[in-house]
């Protein structure tokens, strides 16, 4: 075990109603490596909605625009959906797909995420960011920013209050936008009224204790960790060189970002990571709300979103926002 200083102790338990969901899908394996890339995306393990399932029975309008991407490189596509009939500047969340940085598009859990808009009237802009390993960092993190600096230039034509804009992302969407949350800081960039980080991919070290608890469990283990973050990085992955708008955990300093909200499982292997960095916000006198779902995998609440403590996690989520928004 390359890097740990202790013993590592036996994983937690998984919550009983999600090991029972999870017993379901054996067809998903908690590890992958870079061959593996190809079939998968061929496959289409992550759903596209369609855009009539994005209207939800006609509460959104939706439209796709090509922006442009970072100086020099090709267009972007942005995937936006307006709440139908509203009146005035709406809040947005303005989110960023998982898939390990290597799998999805802008439809990849946008249902969940306009779940979360409706209950507060909100829009979603959705992007569509420059895949690994065919493009490395800083593709996807520059893709991201490209498209929240076009959204908050363009929040009156688009019905949005610029003032109410939330970066939010689950997994490898999770640490873009908390990339994209310290691009905007460093480059006097759209001030972000939140980030909402749910069980953020921060930390290309791929040391932590959690990782090494919870090898071939769960899904998204420490060696499909270690796939993702080689896709992006390359040799650099690990090593001493590594952007912090790659792997946000390599940032020394936290100070001056936006309310964080930021959630995990305990049993997966972004536990510690996420905690980490829940911990230096605090440190640096930021503000952030953490919360550890005992027994919860990766991904859990997309996977079993009846059981009772992914319908806990969701409901933590939207009072968060509550607070964030009133």
């Amino acid at each position: 075990m390359v890097g740990m200083t202790v013993p590592v102790g036996p994983p937690p338990p998984f919550d009983p109603e999600l090991a029972a969901a999870l017993a379901t899908i054996g067809e998903l394996p908690s590890s992958l490596t870079l061959d593996m890339i190809p079939a998968l995306r061929e496959n289409g393990i992550m759903p596209t909605p369609t855009d009539d399932e994005l209207r939800r029975g006609g509460e959104y309008e939706i439209e796709e625009r090509a922006v442009p991407g970072p100086s020099g490189d090709p267009d972007i596509s942005l995937l936006i959906c307006r709440p139908t009939g509203a009146t005035g500047p709406v809040p947005a969340l303005y989110a960023i797909h998982g898939g390990g940085m290597i799998l999805g598009d802008n439809r990849s859990g946008l249902l969940g995420a306009l779940e979360i808009a409706a209950e507060f009237g909100a829009a979603v802009v959705s992007v569509e960011y420059r895949l690994a390993p065919e493009h490395p960092h800083p593709a996807p993190v520059e893709d991201c920013y490209a498209g929240l600096v076009w959204t908050a230039k363009n929040a009156a034509e688009l019905g949005i209050d610029p003032d109410r804009i939330i970066v939010a992302g689950g997994s490898a969407g999770g640490g873009l936008a908390a990339g994209v949350a310290l691009l905007a800081r460093d480059r006097g960039g759209p001030a972000l009224l939140g980030q909402l980080l749910l069980c953020p991919m921060l930390d290309d070290r791929n040391e932590s204790q959690s990782g090494y608890q919870m090898v071939g469990l769960g899904l998204w283990d420490r060696s499909a960790n270690e796939t993702g973050w080689t896709a992006l990085l390359g040799d650099a992955r690990g090593g001493p060189d590594v952007s912090p708008y790659a792997a946000p955990a390599r940032s020394t300093d936290l100070s001056g970002l936006p309310p964080a909200f930021i959630d995990v499982g305990s049993a997966e292997t972004f536990r510690d990571e996420d905690v980490d960095y829940a911990t230096r916000i605090w440190q640096a006198g930021g503000v952030a709300e953490l919360h550890v779902w005992p027994g919860g995998f990766h991904g859990f609440d997309a996977l079993a979103p009846q059981a009772a403590i992914s319908r806990d996690a969701g409901d933590a989520r939207l009072r968060w926002l509550r607070r964030l928004l009133r």
